[in-house]
């Protein structure tokens, strides 16, 4: 019985070693482009098309992704949405302006995440099944050199939609693109940006790092039609066929990637109903991972082209 013991452990050891292995040297580095279609736009519309991207977590020597991300210019979208979380490193911005060069030359928008103000540090994982997750970095937390970042963003004519309103044209259909900064670190101020939707464009357009419900229901409530988030990883280490184990915020596991519909309270368990004329959320699993936790499991790294289409298609 020992001896069987013994290689049942043995067994179930190597078992976890070969999916560490994958999860880590494999699954995190087999990028993929999502694509979806969301019927948002007026009846008659021409369809749009919006690149999200999200949680690249770039560190210099990431040669694979930096080349991969360059690439997807060629999937020539009209409008290009960055949902934060892009470095990773203290060097990075080069690294991150290299990868993004090709898309910062189309008409875009983002939004900075926790991990675009300061570097990642060393943490107990289990961390991430409690509510301490939630906190501001530690002191000892490094600060990037985010100013950069954001100069490169706007200097390419990106919009900076961290606790800002504006209004845009894309391809001859104007949007309005509501954003904030990052929720998971306290930054967010929607009301600062809050008001009733623009009834004279296609689309309100809203975006965010972390997925927060305190904005994803006043944002909804005033009229967005379609919220685009990333932060979640999709929940990074899944169970196959079960998902998500844990979202980094408040966002229902349901939902830490992919698209859903959404409506203030659609978090609670006293309002499971879509309404129909519930907005639509797009929480991205991003492109990356932190440094000290360099895997992924049965969550694959993506970007998304969303092709929004006219309601009545």
């Amino acid at each position: 019985m020992t001896s069987l013991l013994r290689r049942s452990a043995l067994g179930l050891l190597g078992s976890a070693a070969t999916g560490l292995a994958y999860a880590s040297l494999v699954e995190r580095q087999a990028y993929v482009v999502r694509r979806v279609s969301v019927p948002v736009l007026p009846p008659g519309t021409r369809p749009l098309r919006i690149l999200h991207l999200t949680d690249l977590h770039l560190v210099p020597r990431q040669r694979r992704k930096i080349d991969w991300v360059r690439g997807l210019a060629t999937l020539e979208p009209d409008f290009v949405v960055d949902t934060g979380d892009n470095l990773a490193d203290l060097r990075a911005v080069p690294s991150a302006v290299e990868a993004l060069a090709p898309l910062m030359e189309l008409p875009g928008a983002f939004v900075l995440g926790s991990n675009d103000y300061f570097g990642p540090t060393a943490k107990n994982p289990l961390r991430y099944f409690d509510l301490s997750h939630r906190k501001a970095p530690e002191t000892r937390a490094r600060g990037l050199p985010t100013d950069d970042l954001v100069r490169s963003f706007t200097s390419a004519g990106w919009l900076d939609l961290d606790n800002a309103r504006t209004t845009t044209t894309v391809a001859g259909v104007r949007l309005e693109l509501v954003g904030v900064n990052d929720p998971h670190i306290q930054l967010d101020d929607y009301p600062s940006v809050s008001g009733p939707a623009d009834g004279q464009v296609a689309l309100t357009l809203g975006v965010v790092h972390a997925p927060y419900q305190r904005v994803l229901d006043p944002m909804v409530r005033d009229g967005a039609g379609l919220v685009l988030a990333g932060h979640t990883h999709g929940g990074q280490l899944c169970l196959p066929f079960a998902g998500a184990l844990v979202t980094n915020c408040d966002l229902p596991l349901g939902r830490a990637k992919g698209v859903s519909r959404w409506w203030p309270g659609a978090g609670s368990a006293a309002s499971p109903h879509s309404p129909d004329d519930a907005a639509w959320l797009h929480v991205s699993a991003g492109l990356g991972t932190s440094p000290y936790a360099p895997a992924r499991f049965a969550c694959r790294p993506e970007a998304t082209l969303l092709t929004l289409t006219s309601r009545s298609a």
